[in-house]
């Protein structure tokens, strides 16, 4: 049995993938930060008493500011793959965070790094990149394009990216990049644009709102379905030798393209009626178009991805109504059982 220990475990992606290892027949262990709250609740459904025979998922509080507890837990799970999704993601947030965001981001993958190389270099390596780390490179992205970061986030990520490449080819270790671009789910954080805009829909719908406030609606990025990102994470870690690879659809899509087919498809027509820009959700330096090339993850991979924006769409939309017994047509649910014929994640 394959043993993979994943940081950022309670996260949207980190969910997901502990769904995938898992029925891929993994024993998972997910490192989660200590909070007054909880913060488990993507990943409630899967947990299990540990006293209990077969049990396959594993806890431990951990945290990337904290150099021994890494060492630690590296030495004691023994992992065979290593997954670090765990990161202070939030890009404006990371304006008004530099630091914090910088000694996670960055130096929390080089924590991790030296963990690996000091405890067992055949132990693989995942780092989540991301396609902010362009910045204001001009589209289509590949894993030959600049990066001109326009962020604290980005800046970091650079760092992490290019250090997670270092520790590759100075200590030959299996490390890898995945340059994901913006992927989402019923389980992104409701502080991100798509989720803030289909609860904000539901909330309208059953007249708990009236407006939803957004920054820059014309800012233009290339989403995806997280579970099917996860799937690229793992096939990334099952290569012979370790590779960068960019994930995305290749498709350009606008804030103001998500609202317009979104409130649409929720029944309340024109979104301009319901959208208020507030200068406060202005990034200082903005990121105006992402657009993956995926040729490279196409060709070595062969990953490429079922669910399109529309259906993207109406999934998060979908599950939003749900949460407030709103009735939707359920367009999203059909799209994923005709797409999926072995579900192995819970939209619900």
């Amino acid at each position: 049995m394959k043993k993979a220990l994943i940081t950022g475990i309670t996260g949207q992606d980190g969910s997901y993938l502990a769904e995938y290892l898992l029925h891929k027949g993994y024993e998972v262990h997910g490192i989660i930060r200590r909070a007054s709250t909880f913060n488990t609740s993507r990943i409630d459904h899967l947990y299990q008493d540990p006293h209990l025979n077969g049990v396959r998922l594993f806890l431990h509080y951990g945290d990337l500011t904290d150099t021994g507890n890494i060492e630690r837990l590296i030495k004691e799970i023994k992992p065979d793959e290593v997954y670090h999704l765990a990161a202070q993601s939030h890009v404006k947030v990371s304006f008004d965070m530099p630091e914090y965001t910088a000694n996670t981001d960055a130096i929390g993958t080089l924590r991790i790094l030296e963990a690996i190389r000091n405890t067992d270099k055949e132990i693989k390596f995942y780092n989540a990149a991301t396609s902010e780390m362009f910045g204001s490179t001009p589209p289509p992205q590949s894993e030959k394009s600049e990066f001109h970061p326009r962020s604290p986030y980005a800046v970091a990520k650079v760092f992490s990216f290019n250090i997670t490449r270092l520790y590759r080819e100075a200590y030959n270790m299996f490390a890898c990049n995945g340059i994901l671009f913006n992927h989402e789910s019923p389980r992104r954080g409701e502080t991100f644009v798509t989720r803030k805009i289909t609860r904000a829909i539901a909330r309208i719908k059953a007249g708990l709102d009236k407006k939803v406030y957004l920054g820059n609606i014309d800012a233009k990025r290339d989403w995806g379905f997280s579970p099917e990102y996860v799937e690229a994470m793992h096939l990334m870690l099952q290569q012979e030798k370790p590779k960068d690879y960019v994930i995305g659809t290749g498709q350009s899509i606008s804030v103001r393209d998500f609202l317009k087919e979104t409130f649409e498809y929720a029944g309340l027509g024109d979104f301009n009626q319901y959208v208020e820009i507030d200068n406060r959700y202005l990034r200082p330096a903005e990121v105006e178009s992402l657009i993956a090339d995926t040729t490279k993850a196409k060709e070595e991979l062969k990953w490429v991805p079922k669910i399109k924006f529309e259906d993207l769409c109406r999934i998060m939309v979908d599950y939003d109504f749900k949460i407030l017994n709103i009735e939707s047509p359920r367009q999203g649910e059909k799209v994923i059982k005709e797409k999926f014929t072995n579900r192995w994640w819970l939209v619900d």
